[in-house]
């Protein structure tokens, strides 16, 4: 199994074989618990407008994400799970547009498959690839806004890879230096409406999910992202 380390949206889209777009603060993270609140899917956008567009012709849909890490106007949540941790989406779609990591999906055309991937849910990706067993993995980390390296996205694709090749990861390690470095935006007070403190807490809520979020195509050639449980076994985190 070749297992290549790719950044930001040029890096998805050099992506190849089975791709794991990773977004950790926080669009993958969110899509999670959205999508063990109950939703049906997640039609993930790059671009805003379209996501607007999406809203206004199924107003039953839910419209979540941000840009600059802030909900914007006309959408029902932001991009926090503590915010929409306890919403029930039960039958619900939603869209999900963000700086980062939709970004990546939709840049990813050349990949075999795609899945999500956050420390939520590393086990399940592990397990999911495994199951696979591919040729190819591209673990793209999307970073700031998909153009710039952010260290939690970093440390999951290495914590993802050297979990591939059975070396020993210190997990608390990792909790420690992003609280110290990109996970400090969490505890600043002025981020508390839109970026509370108990996000890097969530996000970081190490194989909280037993799943993983499949990208597929729609017969209006949009993605959606939809679970899929990997069976049990190796490759847990």
């Amino acid at each position: 199994m070749q297992i290549e380390l790719l950044q930001l949206i040029e890096g998805a889209r050099k992506a190849r074989g089975l791709t794991v777009i990773i977004d950790v603060f926080r669009a993958f993270s969110t899509a999670c618990y959205i999508i063990d609140n109950g939703a049906d899917r997640i039609i993930p956008v790059a671009d805003i407008q379209k996501a607007y567009q999406l809203k206004e012709e199924n107003p039953d849909f839910i419209l979540v994400g941000e840009r600059g890490g802030k909900i914007q106007p006309g959408f029902d949540y932001g991009n926090s799970p503590a915010l929409i941790r306890s919403v029930d989406f039960t039958g619900k779609t939603v869209i999900q547009t963000t700086s980062a990591g939709t970004q990546g999906l939709i840049n990813a055309t050349r990949a075999g498959e795609i899945i999500t991937g956050s420390f939520v849910n590393t086990g399940a990706v592990l397990r999911y690839i495994k199951e696979k067993i591919p040729e190819r993995v591209s673990l793209v980390s999307m970073g700031l806004a998909g153009i710039k390296p952010a260290a939690e996205d970093d440390f999951c694709a290495e914590y993802i890879k050297n979990k591939l090749e059975d070396k020993k990861v210190n997990f608390p390690k990792i909790v420690e230096q992003l609280r110290r470095g990109s996970g400090r935006r969490f505890f600043n007070p002025a981020n508390r409406v839109w970026s509370p403190p108990e996000d890097f807490k969530l996000c970081l809520k190490l194989n909280n999910f037993n799943f993983v979020l499949q990208a597929m195509k729609t017969r209006e050639d949009l993605i959606f992202l939809q679970k899929y449980k990997p069976r049990k076994g190796g490759g847990d985190a």
